[in-house]
């Protein structure tokens, strides 16, 4: 049976870290082989404390210099078992888990396919209008990239084939921004990227919140375009909104 690891970098998610783990019950790991790994970047408030209350690896950092997520979602995956890496960000959830995990599995028995992208919405109960409309034409551009350009998938939540993660030696950590348009970018060379348009992934949206989606679309575009003429990030971080 092919087992799955779930990688969530966190760093002081103590406010959606319960939200995002609780989704997994004792049956959904027993029942699509999952392993949970929280990989923490050194949190200061109540997350790691949340996080032992659940059935998962932690992994700590403990150096003084600051961890990017890069090198939290590597970190991660360094230490799992899954046949299939399935990363999401700490503040995500799942639409239908049941159809999320069978269809992921029914997917990568074509191995023509690299990797899974999933449509990105915001959470149904403090979703507005622009942000069903915003997100909407932005899925549909991340299908266009996939089908005619290059690949795609939001960090939000990736999903992989070990053996092509390991292949392109994962998330560039020398990346503070765009790191998950890179993967998608060289995993695109070693197969096609399904994007599975009918599971959404919801996100909270305290970062268009705080900052308004003209400046975080600003920031994604000018990132992409670095990343892809300069292979470098033009953020030298990327700023936690908790």
């Amino acid at each position: 049976m092919v087992k799955a690891s779930v990688i969530i970098p966190a760093l002081n998610e103590e406010k959606l870290i319960s939200d995002v783990l609780g989704q997994f019950t004792e049956e959904d790991i027993k029942k699509y082989n999952l392993e949970l790994i929280v990989s923490d970047g050194g949190s200061t408030d109540k997350t790691l404390e949340k996080v032992k209350n659940y059935a998962c690896n932690v992994i700590e950092h403990k150096e003084k210099v600051k961890q990017n997520i890069s090198q939290g979602r590597n970190n991660g995956a360094s230490i799992s078992r899954g046949d299939v890496l399935i990363f999401f960000n700490a503040d995500t959830r799942i639409s239908d888990k049941k159809k999320f995990f069978e269809r992921i599995f029914d997917v990568l028995k074509d191995d023509k396919i690299a990797a899974i992208a999933c449509p990105i919405f915001v959470f149904p109960e403090e979703e507005k209008m622009f942000d069903k409309i915003f997100h909407s034409f932005y899925n549909n551009y991340v299908i266009m990239l996939n089908k005619f350009f290059m690949g795609m998938g939001r960090g939000e939540c990736h999903i992989v084939r070990r053996e092509l993660y390991e292949k392109v030696a994962g998330y560039d950590e020398k990346l503070f921004a765009g790191e998950d348009f890179d993967l998608y970018k060289r995993l695109r060379k070693h197969g096609k990227i399904h994007f599975m348009k009918d599971i959404p992934i919801y996100e909270s949206p305290r970062r268009y919140r705080k900052f308004g989606y003209t400046r975080v679309v600003y920031d994604w575009l000018k990132n992409s375009i670095w990343v892809t003429l300069f292979h470098k990030s033009s953020s030298s971080e990327w700023e936690a909104v908790r």
